[in-house]
């Protein structure tokens, strides 16, 4: 328990500006919403003035924005990239931030064991992530209530795209912890974490402007496409169980890997 208090300690502070800036980010965009639907002419011109290539690349068939709920559909498209970035840093700087301190042969000559060290580490950034998205919960819908413009909207929709957020953080939690434990040694955290968030949303947008379905597929991005929710109101189900999958996968995998591990020692 120790453990995990210490570890939650450090990430509070981080959660806290993680969760701040992306409320911010939604009350910018939604305070723009007045823009869009005085004119819905207006946007109709703009969206058929976009290819229809640029459209699906970044997920935006299938949304009207002016809208209430197309318009926070777009918004929450963006918000899901640095949801992805949070969960990564926290993922590939779980175990790996010991050793780039050169901690880790101190944390491990305690009288606990490497999966009870990796378990306490695993629920404290759990718990960070999950302050996270009760900000994003509670600004969501109040500024849903406050620029809606007297329009209605689909609840269950709202609520479908923000638990989603549960998988799809835990995903590159999971993923990013694997990663960095198939490294020898991770010298910092926010390249890899950049590198594996933009790879996996670039791969979805490329996959979605050629048309090729095998590549989407392996994207997060793509498994919780707002503009599928909403259409829908419901989950892509067969692509949320690949997430799934690959988070169990990466999981097992990663305590397999911390228990075998060569940790490198200070001295």
């Amino acid at each position: 328990m120790n453990i995990y208090v210490h570890e939650f300690k450090t990430k509070l502070k981080s959660a806290l500006t993680w969760s701040g800036s992306i409320a911010l980010l939604i009350l910018v965009f939604m305070s723009m919403f007045q823009v869009f639907a005085a004119d819905a002419a207006m946007v109709t011109d703009l969206m058929n003035s976009f290819p229809e290539e640029l459209l699906i690349a970044f997920g935006m068939t299938d949304m009207d924005w002016s809208t209430i709920l197309g318009f926070f559909g777009l918004v929450f498209t963006f918000s899901q990239i640095c949801l992805a970035i949070q969960a990564a840093n926290y993922g590939v700087g779980l175990v790996s931030i010991e050793e780039t301190e050169w901690t880790a042969d101190f944390l491990l000559s305690k009288p606990v064991g490497r999966t009870q060290i990796m378990t306490s580490k695993l629920l404290a950034a759990i718990t960070s992530l999950a302050i996270t998205q009760a900000v994003v919960w509670a600004s969501s819908f109040a500024f849903l209530a406050i620029f809606r413009e007297g329009q209605d909207y689909q609840v269950k929709s709202v609520v479908l795209l923000l638990l989603s957020m549960i998988v799809f953080q835990v995903f590159f939690l999971t993923v990013g912890m694997a990663i960095s434990l198939l490294m020898k040694r991770v010298r910092n955290v926010l390249p890899i974490s950049m590198a594996l968030v933009f790879g996996l949303y670039i791969l979805n947008a490329f996959g979605g402007m050629v048309g090729e379905e095998s590549l989407e597929i392996l994207s997060p991005f793509k498994h919780f496409a707002p503009s599928y929710i909403i259409k829908h109101t419901t989950w892509d189900w067969p692509l949320v169980m690949i997430s799934v999958t690959l988070i169990v996968v990466s999981m097992v995998g990663s305590y397999m890997l911390y228990a075998r591990r060569n940790i490198p020692s200070a001295v």
